[in-house]
């Protein structure tokens, strides 16, 4: 079966155009039910027992929870819907296997309160005024740099619901400075424009007047818009962790802290201040209506926080 599943993740790497990071969860995803199958691994032996046992393997054996199963099920089926296509399969034996049942998960978000208070406490971080220090070189000047961009980043993807991956791939040629508009990379390879608020406009310029002090020239329309002091593009681990280190200790931010988070406390702020879902599922890149759906959760949850502080028969309950 090793090599239908080569196949299958060179169909999806190039003809669904996925990033390198999806497929690469595909391929662990799949090697470990041709592992479970053990010398049984071959399209013949893909059956509808052979994948219910699969799936309380995961669950009873594994321990994994019902979130990852369901992961583990999906891929599985999008490959035997790719045999079935080709006629590998004469059906899809994952088809109407039970699913383990999710608890519904509301996204985290930052408080609008946190994160101003964020951006205030930073604010001289990114001052232009202060890109005349970056020009002594030496430790301080790459600090100065690296405290820069890790505020650069983290306001770019909380104004505009950039995905960590679309913050990677933007160059200097896809910021529009003049009519204020991001030219964006989406998944599927789907090209979206997302506007720059003045303050951005500001930090983005600021930020790249900063890479042409610090590494000496300047900057062209195929370069990455955020580089690291040693003047590589940025790479996930380090959005991650700029994200991690730029927050921990902001008052109200005690959970998780993440590029994603970011994105969706914007969708949830323009939800709350009466932004249709139609606008935001455009803004942050969505292929359906239903994945912009999740965030009317927040709003509904903190409807009814208001509810039972405020409403005289909750407040006698």
């Amino acid at each position: 079966m090793g090599e239908l599943v080569g196949k299958y993740l060179r169909h999806i790497s190039t003809a669904r155009r996925y990033s390198q990071r999806t497929v690469d969860i595909y391929c662990n995803a799949l090697e470990r039910f041709e592992c479970f199958l053990e010398e049984d691994a071959d399209e013949n032996n893909l059956t509808k027992e052979a994948v219910r046992s699969y799936e309380v393997h995961l669950m009873d054996e594994e321990k994994l929870d019902p979130r990852t199963v369901n992961l583990h099920i999906s891929i599985l089926s999008g490959f035997c819907r790719f045999l079935v296509r080709d006629g590998y399969l004469e059906s899809n034996p994952v088809q109407g296997i039970a699913r383990p049942k999710m608890a519904k998960r509301l996204p985290a978000v930052y408080r609008e309160s946190s994160m101003n208070e964020y951006f205030r406490d930073t604010q001289h971080d990114a001052a232009r005024e202060n890109l005349e220090l970056l020009e002594a070189g030496g430790k301080v000047a790459a600090e100065l740099y690296e405290r820069r961009v890790f505020r650069a980043m983290i306001a770019t993807m909380y104004e505009t619901g950039l995905r960590r991956s679309e913050l990677i791939g933007l160059k200097v040629k896809d910021l529009d400075f003049s009519r204020k508009m991001i030219s964006v990379l989406g998944k599927g390879a789907k090209m979206r424009s997302v506007p720059m608020t003045d303050e951005i406009k500001e930090e983005l310029d600021c930020l790249l007047k900063a890479e042409s002090i610090v590494f000496g020239r300047g900057r062209i329309a195929e370069d990455a818009v955020f580089l690291t002091k040693n003047g590589t593009p940025v790479y996930p681990v380090y959005v991650d962790r700029a994200v991690k280190s730029a927050l921990s200790g902001v008052p109200g931010i005690t959970g998780r802290k993440s590029p994603h988070v970011l994105r969706h406390s914007l969708a949830t702020g323009l939800l709350d201040e009466g932004a249709d879902l139609n606008s935001i599922k455009e803004l942050l890149g969505h292929s359906s209506l239903a994945a912009t759906q999740v965030y009317t959760h927040n709003s509904i949850e903190k409807l009814k926080a208001v509810y039972q502080k405020a409403h005289p028969r909750a407040k006698e309950k």
